[in-house]
């Protein structure tokens, strides 16, 4: 059974930062499994009070990354293969980027910032809160 969980929200002040982690669990490892995690597209969403939830950092199979234009040059997102993790670095926080922030994987062919809804993730994590204060 495939189970993410993520951590390292908090509240911070505007222009601190915070580094969330998505541990993964229960996928396979080799060939072209759909549950391969090498080979998803991970990918993560926000989601504030009375809004949809919204695609922010996107990483593909080959480790190529795309962002929103409003986290651009502040978020950087990576994983590390070995450990079946997903990471977010999040720097420069500003108070709009409080929500409530969840990773999500999807075995996509096209995986990138401008083509990924939340429609298309069959796995998410539970979500971790993110609070920036001003």
């Amino acid at each position: 059974q495939v189970q993410m969980v993520e951590s390292g929200g908090g509240s911070v002040q505007s222009g601190g930062s915070l580094r969330l982690s998505c541990a993964a669990s229960g996928y396979g490892y080799t060939g072209n499994d759909e549950n391969n995690w090498r080979l998803l597209c991970m990918t993560w969403f926000r989601q504030s009070p009375g809004k949809g939830r919204e695609a922010v950092a996107v990483i593909d199979r080959r480790a190529t990354t795309s962002y929103a234009e409003s986290v651009k040059g502040r978020f950087t997102i990576s994983k590390d293969n070995a450990k079946n993790t997903l990471y977010l670095q999040m720097n420069d926080l500003k108070p709009e980027d409080t929500a409530m922030y969840y990773c999500a994987a999807a075995a996509l062919y096209d995986c990138n910032i401008g083509v990924v809804v939340a429609a298309d993730f069959v796995y998410w994590g539970q979500g971790t809160q993110v609070t920036v204060s001003s």
